[in-house]
């Protein structure tokens, strides 16, 4: 049985004439996504109660009297600074239009999880106070008050100072309350000070005076600290129902105190308590005041509000539960579960699930879509395919699987149909050639997707291709990718005309840059085994595998170069509109990732040198300041989007080579203390002292790097699949041309070595 239906019948064997239940909130910033459990939690047992007959309230207490004890990172601390301390509901909006800042960030809340269906009356703390309702138990509090102070001191084990009161003042001069002391209670008024010194993170005005702790129409006086309040709000409310996080809940938490002051002191019945765990965002707690985590209003960017409340719903509320959007298939499978507890619902099969499903209903029972939300993600990608996507009802989720491909879907989900050819085009092998031709000559027929699929597959495996080598063919000329959506789907969502001139492209200039790499016309050979080679092993594993080599001696390198800043910051200009996605759709990326892979390296932790440049650009992280030499050629390895390598060659004992490493290997790495140990299968640069680079191009050795003291200098230019000996060249020759031109020096060697 659904947890909520438990408590439920629980909760009606009490046979109370109404069942209170509330939650709250600080409306002390931007909420985040995580206080949304609480107001779905507290709803599903409100809604679970109407099921079994019992009559129920559910309201909602915004929390607008607390003070602003931090200022969340999106708000200026320059203009806010001065309203530390004092209540929110008095603290202007940071949005015209609001009667103050709790308003404004609470009203944005609300709307949030109204749209999820949540529709507790609302109470403000402020009212609760300024009618009068809270008065009695504010009395009782202060006539009480070594027995509050008494659990204090039963539930801290610390001593408790006998002139503290559980009250504070709105300060008649400074109007804070966070700095506020009241040392006695005569009865009528409250004696307080306001000390200079009372917090580290705001300070007090000095004053000193007395008032009456209780609040009317004409304004409030003061508050109760919150685990003092949290009963004597369930008291003047009349909550029956209120449960909390863990932090609160758990052995000795506020929850505790609470209790024991509604038992010993109110002689209020202690609401049934419905504790949870929390719900994460990449696997971090969020906070409002402090600005962190993700939104309630942003999970409705990327989710349906079915959907959103879904997430909740499903959760186990005794375990701890971790959303991150970021992580491969989140959305996708989260899209799949729910279609699996409609099909429960529609289909009367798992009753738990089914009551998960009708319970994230926000508006009425809704049939879901059945198509796969990974599915939809391909077609929203796939043009002409919009006209399908309307005719099968598919707007809503289209549009939801449009944010997903475009924010938070891996590269693998992510394709776009390129307007050129892309460049891993050209490694096309002859037989992926003729699978092409064959394909064109059926573009002109009417095909079913599924039969076309099959017919592909088909062409490929008489060629003697299998699927992988199929279907890449195709991905490869029109996405610059291996993989991609079903590649049926994809040639019949686009104009047959542009396919054929793409394949008819493709074919001819693949046969091109092959006889081109076969003949070697324009490549300017190394040739010098004395001086770097590529091992056998290495060529035999990866035969599209290239490296240009260069010497430059007589070098003068300094620290830094106003021309070469300006052109630093011109390049960061260019690529102010580059995102991290979009790295991933670079043919050259592509290629190193791969190789990556291959090695067994995660291209996340450790990303290949080029990659690693242009996301720093990606997320405005600004360039590094290397020195000329470096901060040079780093400008032709982010126009190119190619690995070079910079070494001192005096450092360097030659004969070279590019080669797997021994297990029992280390090198030391630029900017580490201790040495990193090879794996096997990571391919790198060897002299004969030992490697002076790792993963082909992830970082280098200490030993030899290019310092300000450098007067000859080795280059090494990295290439593979997209990347093309031809290209590998123009990288290299760029290379040396910018480094003489800001360094000096004069080129003594230059050539390209192949795996083949």
């Amino acid at each position: 049985m659904f947890w909520a239906d438990n408590v439920a019948i629980e909760l009606k064997k009490r046979k109370l004439p109404l069942e209170w239940v509330d939650d709250m909130k600080t409306p002390s910033g931007r909420v985040h996504v995580g206080a949304l459990m609480g107001v779905v939690l507290h709803d599903l047992v409100h809604k679970a109660l109407k099921d079994q007959g019992v009559k129920t309230n559910y309201t909602y207490v915004f929390e607008n009297h607390d003070p602003m004890d931090d200022i969340p990172s999106y708000l200026s601390r320059e203009k806010y600074e001065k309203y530390l301390g004092m209540p929110l509901f008095k603290i202007p909006s940071p949005v015209a239009g609001y009667n103050n800042f709790a308003e404004y960030y609470a009203l944005e809340f609300k709307e949030t999880f109204n749209k999820l269906g949540s529709h507790p009356e609302i109470i403000w703390t402020k009212d609760l106070y300024t009618s009068g309702k809270m008065n009695s138990g504010i009395k009782i509090i202060l006539d009480n008050a070594e027995k509050v102070r008494d659990i204090y001191r039963e539930m801290y084990k610390k001593p408790i100072a006998t002139d503290w009161y559980p009250f504070q003042v709105y300060c008649e001069q400074c109007a804070k309350v966070s700095t506020t002391r009241v040392y006695n209670w005569d009865g009528e008024n409250v004696h307080y000070r306001c000390p200079v010194d009372a917090t580290e993170w705001t300070k007090g005005c000095g004053y000193e005076g007395k008032t009456s702790p209780f609040s009317d129409e004409n304004g409030m006086k003061g508050k109760m600290p919150w685990k003092v309040e949290w009963p004597v709000k369930w008291r003047a409310i009349g909550v029956t129902v209120e449960g909390a996080g863990k932090d609160h809940m758990s052995r000795g938490g506020s929850h505790d105190l609470a209790s024991l002051v509604a038992e010993r002191v109110l002689h209020y019945a202690i609401p049934y308590p419905v504790s949870y765990e929390f719900m994460l965002i990449g696997g971090k707690k969020m906070s409002s005041s402090k600005g962190r985590g993700f939104s309630a209003g942003d999970i409705l960017t990327i989710l349906p509000p079915e959907l959103a409340r879904f997430l909740i719903v499903k959760m186990d509320i005794r375990q701890q539960t971790n959303f991150d959007p970021l992580t491969k298939n989140t959305i996708p499978n989260l899209f799949d579960e729910y279609q699996r507890a409609a099909d429960a619902y529609f289909n009367k099969t798992d009753e738990d699930l089914a009551r998960t499903f009708e319970l994230s209903q926000v508006d009425g029972i809704k049939k879901p879509p059945t198509i796969r939300f990974s599915v939809l993600a391909q077609w929203v990608q796939m043009p002409n395919m919009s006209e399908r996507i309307t005719s099968e009802g598919l707007e809503e989720w289209a549009q939801y699987a449009q944010v997903y491909v475009a924010e938070y879907a891996p590269e693998s989900d992510k394709f776009l149909v390129q307007d050129t050819l892309p460049a891993v085009a050209h490694v096309l092998t002859a037989i992926q050639k003729d699978l092409l031709t064959k394909i064109r000559a059926e573009l002109d027929k009417k095909w079913d997707a599924e039969a076309f699929q099959t017919q592909i597959y088909e062409f490929g495996k008489d060629l003697g291709l299998n699927g992988k080598e199929t279907f890449a063919a195709i991905y490869k000329v029109l996405i610059g990718k291996d993989h991609g959506p079903k590649a049926a789907w994809l040639l019949l969502s686009l104009d047959r005309e542009f396919v054929k001139k793409r394949f008819d492209e493709a074919v001819i200039i693949s046969a091109n840059a092959s006889s081109s790499h076969s003949e070697n016309t324009s490549l300017q050979r190394l040739n010098k085994p004395d001086l770097f080679s590529i091992a056998k092993e290495v060529g035999d594993k990866y035969p599209s595998l290239s490296v240009g080599t260069a010497i430059i001696k007589g070098v003068r390198i300094e620290k830094s170069h106003p021309d070469l800043e300006r052109a630093k910051e011109e390049l960061s200009q260019s690529l102010d509109s580059l995102t991290t996605e979009q790295l991933g759709e670079y043919p050259e990326i592509i290629s190193y990732r791969k190789l990556y892979k291959a090695m067994g390296v995660d291209w996340h932790s450790r990303r290949p040198s080029p990659e690693a440049l242009l996301r720093r650009v990606a997320l405005k992280k600004g360039l590094y300041t290397i020195n000329t030499c470096v901060d040079a050629y780093n400008l032709v390895v982010m126009k190119h989007r190619i690995s070079v390598g910079a070494f001192d060659l005096d450092t360097i004992a030659f004969p070279t080579e590019l080669r797997f490493a021994n297990a029992d290997e280390e090198i030391l790495l630029l900017g580490d203390s201790e040495s990193t140990k090879y794996k096997e299968t990571e391919l790198a640069y060897f002299d004969q002292k030992g490697g002076y680079n790792i993963d082909f191009n992830f970082r280098d050795a200490q030993r030899t790097a290019v310092q300000l003291e450098t007067k000859n200098i080795l280059l090494n230019v990295d290439g593979l699949d997209a990347i093309t000996p031809q290209k590998v060249q123009q990288v290299l020759q760029e290379s040396v041309d910018i480094i003489i031109k800001h360094c000096g020096g004069k080129l003594e060697t230059f050539g390209i070595e192949t795996s083949q």
